[in-house]
């Protein structure tokens, strides 16, 4: 096994340059020490011009064996769909090390599509990589991908399987969370509210309370969520009222739906 790049020499490939992709490469180049040097594949033309027009020492690969040839850090960035296709045609070297950010495929999978590549990791970021905001999980845990993604967030190591799977639900979560702030701001803008003045205000106030669990790192969320509802306060009626609702007990039913599906996805 050779030994684990230093995160500012690294040179690290892409096969699949999507969205994602541009995320990670926009994340990695706000860094204070952005040494990383990154080749693209060609796959998404728009995007890698894109990003290699904006940043000197990130270049496109003539193809995706040519990242394969010139990087052994490889983010796996490909569609789901095309994985298939894509991945089996390439050859892989023993010291390849693999970053998965395909999340509907099991990481045996993906090591079996990439053998002889002898280190798999799977890993989920989100879009706000981009701003070196959010969580990265990872599994299995792996100090040079904790690095990495340390330096764009949190990053979060997970020993096994189920417990990524559990932890990408989450993820499920983001429309919901907008679609209850949009809920807000329409209340208030029918209250006579303008629309700038309620958005700002409900940006951060909710920006606020997500700070909470750091300031108080031994409270749980239910701790905080009873700290918040003042006993025959106005917090506590509105919990009172949607738990009598059943809103609790629905989204619970629908992070079950969510964790079932991903479970079945081959």
């Amino acid at each position: 096994m050779t030994d684990e790049p230093e995160i500012g020499a690294m040179k690290l490939g892409f096969i699949g340059t999507g969205a994602l992709t541009a995320a990670i490469v926009s994340g990695l180049k706000s860094v204070a020490d952005n040494s990383v040097s990154v080749l693209l594949s060609p796959r998404n033309e728009e995007i890698a011009a894109e990003l290699a027009a904006r940043y000197p020492d990130v270049r496109i690969a003539d193809d995706n064996q040519a990242v394969l040839d010139q990087c052994d850090l490889v983010m796996l960035a490909v569609r789901p769909q095309i994985a298939h296709d894509v991945l089996p045609g390439l050859r892989f070297r023993r010291e390849h090390h693999l970053i998965s950010l395909i999340a509907t495929l099991p990481r045996e999978e993906i090591a079996r599509l990439t053998a002889p590549a002898h280190q798999v990791t799977k890993a989920l970021p989100m879009p706000m990589i981009a701003h070196r905001l959010g969580a990265t999980i990872i599994c299995p845990p792996d100090a040079t991908v904790a690095a990495l993604f340390g330096n764009l967030g949190k990053a979060i190591e997970v020993e096994n399987s189920a417990e990524f799977n559990a932890l990408s639900v989450v993820t499920a979560t983001y429309a919901s969370y907008f679609r209850y702030l949009d809920t807000i701001n329409s209340w208030l803008k029918k209250n006579g509210v303008e629309e700038g003045k309620g958005r700002d205000y409900i940006a951060s106030l909710f920006k606020a309370l997500g700070s909470a669990p750091d300031m108080s790192p031994d409270a749980d969320f239910m701790h905080l969520a009873q700290d918040y509802a003042t006993r025959g306060g106005i917090n506590e009626q509105v919990l009172r009222e949607l738990t009598a609702r059943n809103v609790f007990d629905a989204l619970t039913e629908s992070l079950d739906g969510v964790h079932r599906r991903i479970l079945e996805i081959p």
